[in-house]
């Protein structure tokens, strides 16, 4: 019975995660109108109400510069953000939402809620809760299996015990 291979985790997590972002985006196309593709979704996400420089942006999201700009610009034309002078540099700008950007996240994080209750409803309040403590506990910097088994074998190599035979007279 070979059946087919479950699903790669990563792919599992990103396609959840495309589902409450295509939620979310049809909302706000429903709701208020605006017509945003979901890397603005992604930006607008990490920009606070009190705004952010693009490069630290670009930065938060591991994009270029360009690449925020290009989503800022279209955000703008969307009334979602505006520029002001950064007072720390006259030559940087910060990227901060505009009103209508508030109203947009506000929904977003209805959307949000209601799509947790939804969660809640179809696994319950215990695998709701089980689920948030996974995706939130700390578990340190993702380690390929192909470079933790050459570190791990190249301690075990370094052992004379281990390198030996294990010390029963056995090459």
């Amino acid at each position: 019975m070979g059946g087919m291979a479950p699903a790669p985790l990563a792919r599992l997590l990103l396609d959840r995660f495309r589902w409450f972002d295509e939620a979310l985006l049809e909302a706000l196309r429903e709701r208020l109108g605006h017509d945003i593709t979901s890397a603005q979704s992604l930006l607008f996400a990490d920009l606070p109400f009190e705004g952010a420089r693009q490069a630290d942006l670009a930065r938060q999201l591991g994009v270029s510069r360009q690449a925020v700009n290009e989503l800022v610009r279209g955000l703008q034309r969307q009334g979602l953000v505006e520029f002001d002078a950064d007072p720390g540099d006259r030559r940087a700008k910060i990227v901060r939402p505009t009103a209508a950007g508030r109203r947009s996240i506000a929904v977003a994080d209805e959307v949000f809620a209601d799509l947790e209750r939804g969660l809640e409803a179809r696994l319950g309040s215990v695998d709701l809760v089980r689920l948030r403590t996974i995706l939130t506990d700390d578990r340190g910097a993702a380690t390929l299996l192909s470079e933790a088994v050459p570190a791990a074998l190249s301690d075990r190599l370094a052992d004379p015990a281990l390198r030996s035979g294990g010390g029963d007279g056995d090459p």
